[in-house]
C-alpha cells in the first residue's frame, strides 16, 4: 500500500483497487513457493542475527519481543510513539547493520523508496518551521523491531517502521510466509523548491494508475471511477485485516490487451519492491488466482 499528500493540497488521488490490496496482502503459503523464497528468507536471517549480535543489552531489550507479544500487531504509518530501537539510538556501525536488515526484505528498488520515505521528514520539518506545531519531524526515528528468535527452523518476524513507513515480515521453518502489512507514505508528493526540487517518491505508483486510467473508453473510466473525492486515508487504515469489501470499479477481463498490460506494470511497481524471489512467488499467487478477477478502481480528480 502507498499514499502520496501535497502539504500544500490534499490531493493524491490513486485508491489502491481491492484486487490489488489482496495481491499485496495475501501470505505466501502455497508449498510451491518455498524454494523461491528460501534465498531472501535466509539473507534476512543471516542480517537479522547480524544487526541483533551488535546491540548492547539495553538496545536488545528494547528491539526484541515474544513473537507472541501483542505489539507485533501493533502496527501503524503515522507519527507516534513507538516501540523497538530507532536509528537515532544507535552507533555508526549499527546503523549500517539496521539498513543491511532492512535491505534484506526489499528489493534496490523498495529499499530507495523506503530511505526515501524517511529523508522526507527532513523536508516537512523545514516547511513546518515557525508554525509552532508539536509533531515531531525526524529522519532518524525509525524503528526496528524483533519477535522471536531469528532462526531457520522457528516462527519468527521483523519490523521497521515510522512515519509513513510500515515493513513487516514473517519467517516460519526458514521461509517467508507474510510480508506484510507493507506501507510506503510521501509527503510531499512532490517536493517543489529547493536543491531536491521535482523528486517524487512514489511517482511509479501514481503514473503507472493514471497510464491505466488514461487508456480506458469513457465507458469503462465511468466504471472505473468510484468517486470524484479521493478518501481522507487509506481505506483498511491500520486494521489487521486488509478487507475494504466486494471488488470495485473495472475488472480486468473487461479490458483490451493494451490495458491489461498497464495494469500488469502497476501491480509490478508494487511487487516490485519486494526481492525477487518474493515478487515471482507473489506473480505466480495472481496469474493461478486469474488476472481477470483483478478490478481496478479510482477516487479523485482524473485530470
Amino acid at each position: 500500500m502507498t499514499i502520496t499528500k501535497n502539504t500544500s493540497v490534499r490531493n493524491w488521488v490513486v485508491r489502491a483497487a481491492f484486487a490489488l490490496l489482496i495481491f499485496a496482502a495475501s501470505p505466501l503459503t502455497d508449498p510451491g513457493d518455498a524454494a523461491q523464497r528460501y534465498q531472501s528468507a535466509a539473507t534476512m536471517l543471516a542480517a537479522g542475527q547480524n544487526f541483533l549480535a551488535s546491540l548492547t543489552p539495553d538496545q536488545a531489550a528494547k528491539a526484541k519481543f515474544s513473537f507472541a507479544d501483542e505489539e507485533r500487531l501493533n502496527w501503524h504509518f503515522i507519527p507516534r510513539a513507538r516501540k523497538g530501537i530507532p536509528f537515532k539510538e544507535m552507533e555508526p556501525a549499527q546503523q549500517k547493520l539496521a539498513h543491511a536488515f532492512l535491505s534484506s526484505g526489499l528489493s534496490q528498488k523498495g529499499f530507495i523508496k523506503a530511505t526515501t520515505v524517511m529523508s522526507l521528514e527532513a523536508i516537512l520539518r523545514e516547511l513546518e518551521s515557525g508554525r509552532g506545531g508539536t509533531m515531531v519531524r525526524d529522519e532518524m526515528l525509525y524503528y526496528f523491531s524483533v519477535f522471536g528468535e531469528p532462526s531457520d527452523n522457528k516462527t519468527w518476524g521483523w519490523r521497521v517502521e515510522g512515519h509513513h513507513l510500515s515493513l513487516n515480515f514473517t519467517l516460519a521453518e526458514g521461509q517467508l510466509v507474510a510480508g506484510t502489512p507493507a506501507f510506503y507514505g510521501s509527503n510531499p508528493a512532490e517536493i517543489r523548491e529547493g536543491p531536491r526540487k521535482g523528486l517524487r517518491t512514489l511517482a511509479g505508483e501514481e503514473d503507472r494508475a493514471r497510464e491505466l486510467l488514461q487508456s480506458l473508453d469513457d465507458k469503462q473510466r465511468t466504471i472505473a471511477i468510484t468517486t470524484k473525492d479521493a478518501p481522507k486515508d487509506i481505506l483498511s487504515t491500520n486494521t489487521r485485516r486488509a478487507d475494504i469489501g466486494p471488488p470495485v470499479g473495472l475488472a480486468a477481463g473487461k479490458m483490451n490487451k493494451k490495458q491489461v498490460e498497464h495494469l500488469m506494470r502497476l501491480l509490478e511497481e508494487y511487487a516490485n519492491n519486494m526481492p525477487e524471489d518474493i515478487s515471482a512467488a507473489r506473480f505466480d499467487q495472481l496469474r493461478r488466482a486469474g488476472i481477470e478477477k483483478i478490478h481496478f478502481s479510482w477516487a479523485g480528480s482524473a485530470a
